[in-house]
């Protein structure tokens, strides 16, 4: 074996994985095929964070959690859900000034804990990135339809808006507005920033407005009891709550698209968790305060709460304001998708010829596979119980960070921490604890789901990506752009 040098090795051995060191992952986004343009600043960063958490469930969540959960202490079930998001905020953001290259939780495990355990990381966030997708589609569906019906009294025929297993054949609005988010992300990811600060402020603007309507109609009653649920049921609100803030990893992706990755990174981070927090807790907070808590279970609770103070109007621009918020949302999740896709197949897990990039530093090829494979779920297949599989891929990533910090401290004590999490061991343990009182929540048949998708990707490692593997001594890529392979470069 060739003794140590300063030069960045692929990879070291441990007992059963192959362990990538940070400097590694930095060196392959340098020589193996594909590279990212970093254009993004901390502004982005918080715009995208906040356009993910942010989406049509904050005019729905709040409601319904109040309603079926917490009651009133829905406020103090956003604010627990909040702050185990911090906590884990706190440690992506360490890893992410640490190694600022794609794949978030994916890049972060392969360098603390090696290569099996980052690609079922990989492997169950990609299933939450495209079931999450394929659900806010059809989700988008049904309010542009809604959208359609109460603002120009038009109705669009089944057979185009419902997919076979709800008595349609298509369900064509899902398909186009995959097909839009493809197209804006083919360009330049700067544009794609560009689009999702829009529809934030567009998005902020509509709840300010939510909040400024409902604060003087506010009857301090209405909080009365507080806690009708008991602190059981701020914690059942905590945990449908924590859901809604299931996204803000999609920051982390963008790492090798940054500017300044080891500074900007934790700001978005952390910054958009803290600003999505806010934003809940006021809205919950109005919404408990101008209607008792019980009359809230519905489809629609902030515009029904309005209505009852005679802001019926309202209940359009709400309506109008969650078509945008889907839309970022949807932008959102198919971009850290992407980019997730992007790093495995760079690693070689997944085919390489993935990782190709265009003359605009975009994995273009990789965004009409995926978008193609979203549209076809979208347009034909119902999202129900299958969606859940999002949240519990996502609390299996969480905790894999706040231990991979925790490894990393002990292994590599003396590397360079531009960030450093607070408290330590305190607040990645504390993450952990919260992930996991969260999972249990669970239905049984939901983490059947889960082992059984894991299985899957067990399989496919053991059969493709052990052999293909970059790290482990698989051939890399040749740099390459999608026109040389439209041209005859190869695949």
């Amino acid at each position: 074996m060739a003794a140590p040098t300063r030069t960045p090795s692929i990879a070291r051995r441990t007992n059963a994985f192959r362990v990538r060191t940070t400097e590694a992952s930095i060196a392959t986004t340098e020589n193996t095929g594909g590279t990212l343009k970093r254009t993004l600043g901390r502004t982005d960063l918080i715009a995208m964070g906040v356009g993910t958490i942010i989406g049509a469930g904050i005019f729905v969540t709040t409601g319904v959690a109040a309603a079926t959960k917490a009651g009133p202490s829905i406020i103090l079930s956003f604010v627990l859900a909040g702050a185990i998001c911090v906590l884990v905020a706190l440690c992506y953001s360490e890893l992410a000034s640490m190694t600022p290259v794609s794949g978030s939780a994916y890049t972060y495990t392969y360098s603390t804990m090696g290569e099996v355990p980052a690609f079922l990381v990989g492997w169950n966030l990609l299933l939450e990135y495209a079931v999450a997708a394929a659900a806010v589609a059809i989700g988008w569906s049904g309010l542009f339809n809604a959208t359609l019906q109460s603002l120009f009294g038009v109705t669009l025929p089944k057979a185009i808006s419902s997919g076979p297993s709800d008595g349609g054949v298509v369900n064509l609005p899902a398909v186009i507005i995959v097909g839009v988010i493809v197209a804006v992300l083919v360009f330049e990811v700067k544009i794609a920033a560009a689009v999702v600060k829009t529809l934030v402020t567009l998005t902020i603007a509509v709840l300010a407005l939510v909040v400024a309507i409902g604060a003087p109609h506010v009857h301090p009653g209405n909080w009365e009891p507080f806690v009708p649920f008991g602190v059981n049921g701020i914690a059942a609100g905590a945990a449908l709550a924590f859901f809604a803030y299931l996204g803000f990893d999609v920051v982390a992706t963008s790492a090798e698209e940054t500017r300044n990755p080891r500074r900007d990174l934790p700001w978005g981070i952390i910054g958009s968790v803290v600003i999505a927090t806010i934003l809940y807790v006021a809205v919950s907070a109005i919404l408990t305060g101008v209607a008792p808590y019980s009359t809230l279970n519905n489809a629609a609770p902030v515009a029904t709460a309005l209505a009852a103070i005679g802001a019926g109007w309202i209940g359009k621009v709400i309506l109008v304001a969650s078509v945008i918020a889907l839309t970022k949302g949807l932008l959102m999740v198919f971009y850290g998708q992407t980019r997730l896709v992007f790093a495995m197949a760079r690693d070689g897990l997944v085919p390489k010829a993935l990782c190709r990039t265009g003359s605009r530093g975009v994995p273009v090829r990789l965004s009409l596979v995926l978008g193609a494979v979203i549209a076809v779920v979208a347009g034909l297949l119902p999202i129900d119980t299958v969606a859940e599989l999002v949240n519990i891929g996502a609390l299996f990533a969480f905790v894999i960070v706040a231990l991979g910090v925790l490894i990393l401290r002990r292994t590599d004590p003396g590397r360079t921490r531009p960030f450093r999490t607070p408290l330590m061991p305190i607040v990645p343990l504390l993450a952990i604890a919260g992930c996991v009182w969260l999972a249990t929540t669970f239905a049984p048949l939901t983490w059947l789901r889960f082992v059984i998708w894991s299985a899957v990707g067990v399989v496919l490692y053991l059969t493709y990506g052990r052999r293909h593997s970059v790290v482990g001594g698989g051939r890399a890529p040749e740099p390459a752009t999608d026109e040389a392979t439209v041209t005859g470069g190869a695949a």
